[in-house]
């Protein structure tokens, strides 16, 4: 069905964000052309218009052309975004559906390109049988964890040779058709995409220990701690520590290591080589050595730490 067929379709507010009135704690949302942040700019204060409602669609026609949002909160928006009302009732999980099928059009359009008039021609898929069903778990996740302000000085920081911390080694390169005859598991299947943990399902079978830091020497030097056995794609490389690794130090030594892909792309791989002679900066304990329990410490102070 076309997009028109499913929505009635509104312009926005063509406000200026420059104009508004910016208040952090304010309940109206302001929806720019961005594709981030659920399209969500800034907070700001109600003005003598009314606001769109919560549960709207709202979609960039310029700028990063049909990034297609679910708002739930009030908003206006600026330039070149467009709102969609279901013409029937719609679960949040259809309009979900609707809203990622509407962003796969996106190749279609340009920054020359804009889609503010010809949105409502594209056509949009029939609902899948299984999403009739299925149903999205909304409750909260909580933390227990309080942030507790640790000190972060790196003046006093040392440098480290990734070499000098691990050894350095590829892995075995696992084909997908393989992985699927030993059917949907418990290990992780890491590849070399920058998202998910760089995890790409799930699988019956493994090739490598856990507890490692693994990076992808194939596109952009991306850098996750895998705390459990897995199986690999091509392109991703292994760092065995030569020290006490677990979850929060890999989680805070895969962030800084990540502080280094601006160095690397398709065109410059991160080998092996460039990994083993990276040097890092990394707080040190009164020995000079790196101080391992602060870095633990410092993640476990972090909100959500508890639930890694």
């Amino acid at each position: 069905m076309l997009v028109s067929e499913l929505f009635d379709i509104y312009q926005g507010n063509g406000f200026e964000l420059i104009n508004m009135e910016i208040d952090k704690g304010a309940d109206i949302n302001f929806v720019a052309r961005t594709g981030e942040n659920n399209g969500v700019v800034a907070r700001v204060v109600k003005t003598d218009k009314e606001p769109f409602q919560a549960g709207l669609i709202t979609v960039a026609v310029g700028g990063s052309v049909l990034s297609s949002f679910v708002q739930d909160k009030p908003f206006y928006t600026g330039f070149h975004v467009l709102v969609l009302k279901p013409k029937k009732e719609m679960s949040l999980e259809e309009k979900l559906f609707y809203c990622h099928a509407i962003k796969m059009n996106a190749y279609r359009y340009s920054y020359g390109r804009q889609a503010n008039r010809t949105l409502k021609n594209i056509n949009l898929p029939p609902l899948p049988d299984w999403l009739k069903k299925y149903k999205i778990d909304y409750s909260p996740i909580n933390t227990k964890i309080k942030h507790k302000e640790l000190p972060f000085d790196t003046t006093s920081w040392q440098s480290f040779k990734l070499s000098d911390l691990f050894d350095i080694s590829g892995t075995k390169t696992t084909k997908l058709d393989e992985l699927e005859s030993y059917g949907s598991g418990k290990y992780p299947y890491v590849t070399t995409q920058a998202t998910n943990n760089g995890v790409a399902g799930f699988y019956n079978y493994f090739t490598e220990k856990g507890n490692v830091l693994v990076i992808d020497s194939a596109v952009a030097g991306f850098c996750s701690y895998q705390a459990f056995n897995f199986s690999a794609s091509d392109h991703v490389e292994k760092l065995t520590p030569k020290f006490r690794l677990n979850s929060y130090i890999g989680a805070y030594l895969a962030t800084i290591i990540n502080k280094e892909r601006y160095r690397y792309s398709y065109g410059r791989k991160f080998n092996q080589t460039k990994i083993r002679n990276t040097v890092i900066k990394l707080p040190v304990d009164k020995n000079g050595n790196p101080d391992w329990d602060y870095m633990e410490n410092y993640i476990k102070s972090l909100p959500y730490s508890d639930l890694i």
